[in-house]
């Protein structure tokens, strides 16, 4: 990756502007994720402006550095499309391993240089308890309190980094959470301002006033690296690449519009600035995620594998493709710069793209958790309105077929209800009379005004006496 010269035309290569400037931006988690992502959005900012380049850090694993410390850092990314492109990525500077040096990890947190932390570390890296709080009886939580100087867990290192930016008086900076959590700046916010309330009084106020915690949503299908990437991409290049990345064409960075002055000018790298975050998460839950879910059980039902494959199946395409655009977008709000319409079509778009396999065994995990966000609000949306909620209820009873078939086969499936799925499973007779009320009784998924509305019963047993026909 040193001779970048030597590269063939058709490979992008970075612009290395910010090569000599300390990293303005700090990332928490530089896998994957990161890589297809955060850091080529970044990477199309260096063309103009070199302040900024990413410092790394890893708060567990040395393997991220390890790969890339002799590439310079620099990477390939593979975009996924009809047609394969690749380009080389140059945005980050340096990675750190978080337990092996925490005080540079620290010294580079509250440099007056460094204007943004970005985070992809996943829902367990926040210490939160089921309720959304900082969980203070976290392992990690309680030796942050012993030995704050000394962090472990990303809460610590933000509150020890805050608190030395307060005692040098260094400039307002912006932390961007970018992981799948419900409200995440949000949470992110109050889970540091309850750990550095703990540690001393008044840091938390500074931190109020000092610190903009912005939301986001972040999308984009990245499949794992593999043996056949690193051998496609080396015969691209002409070289090895110890650890490229790949992700679909699609990629989509929204974020909240209250950032501290003095960061990256966002918008002219493609991300979108918005007032209502909430707005983009809404359509994506119920359009993109609601339809992959569908997608999932309905698929598997009818014996395919992948996305790709189901949405090849004119009746399955059909379907999904009405409940989109008939059943799912009355009930939404389109946000200040969101075309519904051309979001559904770019949506249809990425199901289809045939070099994504994207499994639907995958999709289907956890559904206990996912149905009633991903699909019974929008039910429940239209049987407020007096609409047809007959298509919407069609996933629903796949789900429940999806539950009783792997049980016959004496498969759990993976999800918090497993035990209590599978002995549900197993005592179904494949007739909503008597199977569809069992599962209706799962309160942690169907709330009761719902169980209590005969038309969602019914329309739900319907579909389940129609797909088990089928399946």
């Amino acid at each position: 990756m040193a001779h970048l010269d030597r590269l063939r035309a058709e490979v992008g290569r970075p612009d290395r502007l910010g090569k000599s400037l300390p990293p303005g931006i700090l990332h928490f988690g530089p896998g994957a994720f990161h890589r297809v992502h955060q850091a080529w959005f970044v990477d199309k900012l260096l063309a103009d402006d070199g302040r900024w380049t990413i410092c790394g850090v890893s708060l567990r694993s040395p393997e991220v550095r390890d790969a890339l410390a002799p590439q310079d850092g620099l990477y390939t990314l593979a975009i996924l499309d009809q047609h394969t492109s690749y380009e080389v990525v140059g945005s980050l500077r340096e990675i750190l391993v978080a337990p092996e040096d925490p005080e540079n990890v620290l010294t580079r947190l509250a440099a007056p240089t460094t204007r943004v932390v970005t985070i992809t570390v996943t829902e367990k890296g926040y210490c939160l308890d089921a309720a959304g709080e900082l969980d203070t009886t976290h392992a990690d939580i309680q030796r942050d309190l012993r030995l704050p100087h000394l962090p472990t867990s990303l809460i610590g290192y933000l509150v020890e980094g805050l608190r030395r930016r307060r005692a040098e008086g260094t400039e307002p900076l912006t932390v961007i959470s970018c992981d799948n959590l419900i409200d995440n700046g949000a949470r992110l916010a109050r889970a540091v301002g309850q750990l550095a309330e703990l540690r001393e009084p008044g840091l938390a106020h500074w931190i109020e006033d000092h610190t903009s915690f912005p939301r986001t949503m972040v999308d984009s299908i990245t499949p794992a690296t593999t043996d056949e990437l690193r051998a496609r991409v080396k015969s691209v290049l002409g070289m090895e690449d110890r650890w490229p990345v790949q992700r679909e064409s699609f990629v989509q960075w929204v974020l909240e519009d209250r950032l501290a002055v003095g960061g990256p000018d966002w918008a002219s790298a493609g991300v979108t600035l918005t007032d209502d975050v909430a707005g983009y998460d809404h359509a994506k839950l119920r359009l993109l995620n609601g339809a992959h879910s569908s997608l999932a059980y309905l698929g598997l039902l009818a014996g395919h594998e992948t996305v790709a494959e189901a949405m090849r199946d004119e009746r399955l395409c059909s379907l999904i493709t009405a409940m989109m655009k008939e059943d799912v977008r009355p009930t939404l709000r389109a946000p200040r710069g969101l075309d519904l319409n051309a979001y559904i079509d770019a949506i249809l778009q990425r199901f289809r793209n045939p070099a994504i396999r994207h499994a639907l065994a995958q999709i289907a995990c956890d559904g206990s958790q996912k149905l009633p966000i991903r699909l019974l609000g929008t039910i429940r949306d239209n049987l407020e309105a007096g609409r047809s909620i007959e298509r919407l209820c069609v996933p629903v009873a796949g789900w429940m077929h999806f539950v009783r078939r792997q049980a016959a086969r004496g498969e759990r499936v993976t999800d918090p209800l497993a035990e209590r799925l599978f002995a549900l499973g197993r005592a179904c007779q494949n007739r909503s009379k008597l199977d569809v009320p069992a599962f209706l009784g799962l309160d942690t998924v169907f709330p009761a005004s719902l169980v209590q509305n005969a038309t969602f019963t019914n329309t739900v047993a319907q579909a389940y006496d129609e797909l088990a026909v089928e399946g």
